[in-house]
């Protein structure tokens, strides 16, 4: 006959009270607490690479706290569980319970350190969080210095423990429920997960647990209370990044959409004179690397200061957007758009040769003329003069808009509602130039 025994909290017991199983019996017992056991660390693993995991990611203190607790559980249950005989035999007996005794000190310790920690400041008052924190203190220095002691007055020093371990949790208990009264999210999270180890940890003080899962039920249920406290946390620690992200994403989106506006014009929604500056740099950069044509149109209504006068400007305003909406659908990767300011649009296009290019001038006119603007102007035509540059390929936006700007002159000049066409030469140019620095530096 076989017998396996194990002694717990000897030196506090004035009786030892043992009980006796069957081969049989016991084999199943320790397969069961076996795998009992080993499930609450496995999830108690999990829990604290995800924190530690967590804390690196988005750096903050309460994941790294809560990942320090749930490794501190994990090597607690390893002790008691006395799966590190396998590997440290000569620590069987009172060391292995000290072991124990100091580290269930030091995990209350970081437990709420971890939810002190994670409360804002402006949830919690001043005096509640330092409280927590001396209690917390306490128990440590007094806990762990304990659970080394063979002598002397351990059960009145444990007496006091046991008050200052109570009064740690009241005052945690107290930082939550004030955060979570003030609308703290991160206090409802640790609502959830502290109920269950506090329920545990008060039932196990007024009810013998130690008779249920075969003579293991205060310590199973202590690591199945850790193991949930730790996998809420890490779900509620999930869900508040990805809020976080969420928020960073529409914040980004926010500002996205702000600087967007800040280069459209409100009235045309095209874009305006800064967001066109912006858009004729890649345009020209394509022309020049495919050696492709480029062209500015500046586009003028004729007249327009006297359908202000006469209509009124909010007529005015009703003949800029119908223009706009005319011209808009151009707008490509080889053409770009834009209200430049007042009456005046503008738009540059690559890609288009001689005759096309002049062709599309032209239709853009007539399509302009032949814009119905409904009962703003009544039956008023509305035309527009076009000054058009072109270049062949190198050409700057400001040599291509003083170009273009002469061309616009002139089709006003020369009775307006007309397109006129200007080429600026940029190889002639450039050789002149080289010509001139050759010249200078003979």
């Amino acid at each position: 006959m076989g017998v396996t025994m194990r002694f717990d909290k000897v030196a506090s017991a004035n009786l030892l009270r043992m009980r006796l199983v069957g081969r049989g019996e016991e084999s199943t017992q320790t397969t069961g607490l076996a795998t009992s056991i080993g499930a609450a660390l496995v999830l108690l693993l999990a829990g604290a690479i995800y924190n530690a995991s967590l804390a690196v990611a988005v750096r903050r203190q309460f994941s790294a706290w809560q990942a320090a607790w749930a490794s501190c559980m994990i090597v607690w249950g390893a002790c008691w569980s006395q799966l590190h005989l396998f590997f440290f035999p000569g620590m069987a007996g009172a060391v292995s319970a000290q072991i124990c005794t100091g580290l269930s000190c030091l995990a209350i310790s970081l437990a709420t350190l971890s939810a002190v920690t994670a409360l804002d400041e402006g949830y919690v008052s001043r005096w509640a969080r330092r409280a927590a924190l001396v209690l917390t203190g306490c128990v440590a220095l007094l806990g762990v210095p304990l659970s080394f002691m063979r002598s002397g007055p351990i059960d009145a020093l444990a007496g006091v423990l046991g008050i200052l371990v109570l009064a740690n949790l009241l005052a945690v208990a107290f930082c939550i429920a004030q955060a979570w009264r003030r609308g703290s999210h991160e206090a409802r999270s640790f609502a959830g997960a502290w109920s269950v180890p506090m329920v545990v940890l008060g039932s196990i003080e007024f009810i013998d647990t130690n008779t249920m899962f075969w003579g293991g039920g205060s310590q199973i249920l202590i690591l199945f209370a850790a193991a949930w406290q730790t996998l809420w946390l890490s779900v509620a620690a999930s869900r508040s990044h990805a809020r976080l992200r969420i928020e960073r994403d529409m914040a980004r989106q926010a500002e996205a959409q702000a600087q967007e506006l800040a280069r459209r014009d409100s009235l045309t929604g095209l874009p305006n004179r800064r967001g066109f500056i912006e858009r004729v740099g890649t345009v020209l950069e394509q022309s020049q690397q495919q050696g492709a044509t480029v062209a500015l149109l500046l586009i003028d209504v004729d007249w327009f200061k006297s359908i202000n006068d006469v209509y009124g400007h909010e007529a005015g305003d009703v003949v800029l957007a119908t223009i706009a909406r005319q011209i808009g659908p151009h707008e490509s990767r080889t053409c770009t758009v834009a209200r430049l300011g007042g009456e005046e649009f503008a738009m540059m296009v690559a890609g288009l040769e001689d005759f096309a290019l002049k062709r599309f001038a032209e239709d853009v006119r007539r399509e302009i003329a032949a814009c119905d603007h409904g009962e703003a102007i009544g039956r008023r035509n509305v035309t527009v003069s076009i000054g058009l540059a072109k270049a062949a390929t190198g050409a700057d936006f400001r040599s291509l808009y003083r170009l273009a700007d002469e061309a616009l002159y002139d089709a006003k000049r020369q009775g307006r509602d007309q397109v006129v066409v200007r080429t600026l030469d940029v190889l002639v140019s450039s050789a002149a130039e080289d010509i001139e620095r050759a010249a200078l530096g003979s």
